[in-house]
């Protein structure tokens, strides 16, 4: 067996133990309810979501690869994958502006760690999607318009 695997291993037993225990709220294991940006995720629209991400601004890079279909055939699982080449990407995006939160995920990226993410999102109607990464204290983003043929979180 693995020697990091039986660390992990043992390390998830004793959390495992300290939970059924009640030494450890399962409040503590998890990330700190500060790492949540309820303003940026109540925006609706581009603009609002980036100011509560904390831009003043956002300029449109070839540098960041979106990955959407053109047509998505139901709007309760729209696949989304975004990359980014840019030197020091700290935060990724992906924003649908027709939705009623314009935001829909968000994804810290820590130092050293290739900046690619992919997830399914909602969309409730046709709109476009925009894939946005911060790197220093500048926003970057990229766009792409998704076609819904059956809808999602309107319908």
């Amino acid at each position: 067996m693995n020697v990091k695997r039986r660390e992990v291993l043992k390390l998830s037993s004793v959390v495992a133990l300290a939970l059924s225990a009640g030494a450890l709220a399962p409040r503590q294991v998890f990330a700190a309810p500060s790492a949540w940006n309820e303003s940026a995720f109540d925006a609706s629209t581009l603009d609002e979501a980036i100011k509560a991400l904390g831009g003043n601004g956002i300029e449109e890079s070839d540098k960041i690869i979106l990955q959407a279909p053109d047509i998505a055939e139901n709007g309760a699982v729209v696949p989304i994958a975004v990359s980014s080449e840019i030197e020091g990407t700290t935060e990724v995006a992906i924003l649908v502006p027709d939705n009623p939160s314009a935001l829909t995920a968000y994804f810290d990226i820590p130092e050293g760690t290739l900046a690619d993410v992919a997830t399914r999102i909602k969309m409730g109607e046709t709109s476009d999607v925009y894939g946005v990464v911060k790197a220093g204290d500048k926003f970057y983003m990229t766009h792409k318009e998704v076609k819904v043929t059956l809808g999602g979180c309107g319908g």
